[in-house]
């Protein structure tokens, strides 16, 4: 678990979502009404967002270098059924993807995902290294090569027990 600072903007949302399940003790606070309601989500709702969840995850170990943790459907595949429009403000002309209803996850997930996409920090946005962990966290480092969620915790621990085997 990290003590790093949000994720910028409506990554967000992604960070939030892929850190719902704890792996170390098990905890997946999607098994709470206190956890679901974070995401405006029924429990009939909960099997689809682990879904997305979980290949969420498999993307952000890509983006650290790593295999995905599990079989898991194609993020792009379930992003492409998310309901999008396409937003310009009478403002100063911005355009934007919003999602089509406000309430739905995986189109409130699409939407942060083209947003960040735009503002090139997807790739960023990544999970820790550690088996036990997969934390997702917004890698700050100047180049970008950030291994753990948390270098206090599961980075200690990995350094140390290189440093055992040698």
């Amino acid at each position: 678990m990290s003590a790093r600072s949000a994720a910028p903007g409506s990554l967000a949302l992604v960070e939030s979502l892929v850190n719902t399940l704890d792996i170390r003790p098990g905890a997946d606070a999607l098994d709470t009404a206190e956890g679901r309601a974070r995401f405006s989500l029924t429990e009939d709702d909960v099997p689809a967002a682990r879904e997305l969840r979980e290949s969420l995850r498999a993307a952000l170990l890509a983006h650290a270098g790593h295999p995905p943790h599990a079989p898991v459907a194609p993020l792009g595949d379930l992003l492409a059924s998310a309901p999008l429009r396409v937003t310009v403000d009478a403002a100063d002309g911005a355009a934007a993807l919003a999602p089509v209803d406000g309430a739905c996850l995986l189109s409130r997930v699409a939407a942060a995902v083209a947003e960040a996409l735009v503002a090139g920090t997807w790739q960023r946005l990544k999970a820790c290294e550690a088996e036990d962990c997969h934390w997702a966290y917004y890698d700050r480092s100047p180049a970008g090569r950030g291994r753990w969620c948390s270098m206090q915790s599961c980075g200690a621990r990995a350094k140390m027990r290189r440093y055992r085997a040698k």
